[in-house]
């Protein structure tokens, strides 16, 4: 069962806070320019994700999230117009995949 974390009684700890990142405009233009800091192409194999990023595994676009992403997250891919959701895998990585 989840709580709404304001109404929580215990403060919320350090752990548990996430990191908030400040997203700059990538130059990807197949969305509405007011989306596009949250959209950016994969660059290939030599390309690492940031805490606040994954992979839609439908359009192969990054995915990035003023919050760092943790499993149970859900994001939306506008560019292929995707519901998805974050989870971890066995190699400890985060990945999305696809809700509808």
């Amino acid at each position: 069962m989840m709580l709404d974390p304001i109404e929580r009684e215990e403060p919320i700890t350090a752990e548990e806070a996430r990191q908030r990142y400040i997203l700059e405009d990538t130059g990807f233009d197949e969305v509405p320019k007011k989306y596009r800091r949250f959209y950016r192409k994969w660059k290939g194999i030599g390309d690492a994700l940031a805490p606040n990023e994954v992979i839609c595994p439908v359009c192969k676009v990054v995915i990035r999230s003023t919050r760092e992403l943790r499993p149970g997250d859900r994001v939306y891919c506008m560019p292929c117009m995707s519901r998805l959701t974050v989870v971890r895998t066995e190699a400890g990585t985060l990945e999305a995949h696809v809700a509808y």
